[in-house]
């Protein structure tokens, strides 16, 4: 392709014009892959995927949005956005997506902003089945209900250097607030990696009893805390807190809605 379709020039041919009116207004799959750069459908159906994923997170209608028929997606404007940015920004036509998307969805946040909401929305939902999964498998290895606060906070610890009571208050998170709804995306994702290698570890070493699974969760969080510390020269209990999760999905909602005017008129 020889220029790119994310343009506000209406005198040239646009994204705008490779819309289908049909009831609403929806784009193929096919030209929404070559206006973004990616020449294999394999690699496109992943972006794909995650951009349905992300769809899901938030609460959204999968099947509104990304409408299957006949082998192949067709999107409607916010399943674009959510395609865009997902997709790979190192590529110069996605890169250009995203800013299209992001401008129109007259907000003040840059396409990265947008990029990073959708990926911490995204994460904390693999958090919360991670954390379920981890849940089974520490009952099914000896960890008793009352037991299992202990058994989580040896995570913590290993992970913080403190318990997560002591982190909430340390942080500054409230009482009646998740600390996984107030931490932001690169915390977000270690502490997905550490919920899920505690999960991987009791089950693929077969741990059992309480206190043994305990250590188990306090040495996984130990290795996470100390690969932070020596790629970012951080500890995970001095990175900032950032805005709830709550009202990071509204701003996502809110993004569809000006994106649904758009194609309303």
């Amino acid at each position: 392709m020889a220029g790119s379709l994310f343009h506000f020039d209406d005198t040239q041919p646009s994204f705008e014009t490779m819309g289908v009116q049909n009831g609403a207004t929806h784009w193929d799959e096919d030209l929404l892959r070559d206006a973004l750069g990616y020449h294999g459908d394999d690699s496109f159906r992943k972006v794909i995927g995650r951009a349905i994923q992300a769809c899901i997170s938030l609460g959204i209608e999968q099947a509104e949005n990304f409408i299957h028929r006949d082998g192949k997606y067709f999107l409607t404007r916010f399943a674009c956005y959510l395609v865009a940015m997902n997709g790979n920004p190192a590529k110069r036509e996605v890169a250009e997506a995203q800013a299209y998307f992001a401008s129109l969805a007259e907000t003040f946040q840059t396409a990265l902003e947008h990029v990073n909401n959708l990926d911490r929305v995204k994460i904390r939902d693999e958090l919360s089945e991670g954390q379920k999964s981890l849940s089974r498998t520490a009952k099914a290895h000896g960890v008793e209900s009352q037991g299992f606060g202990l058994f989580m906070d040896a995570g913590y610890r290993g992970m913080y250097n403190m318990n997560l009571s002591r982190l909430k208050e340390f942080k500054g998170v409230g009482l009646k607030e998740q600390l996984y709804d107030r931490i932001g995306k690169n915390e977000l994702a270690a502490n997905l990696f550490r919920v899920t290698q505690t999960d991987a570890k009791i089950r693929n070493e077969d741990i059992q009893g309480q206190r043994e699974c305990e250590s188990a969760a306090y040495i996984v969080g130990s290795k996470v805390r100390k690969t932070m510390k020596e790629l970012s020269g951080s500890t995970p209990e001095h990175l900032p807190l950032t805005e709830p999760i709550k009202d990071v999905k509204k701003q996502l909602k809110n993004t569809r809605k000006a994106l649904d005017k758009i194609d309303d008129h």
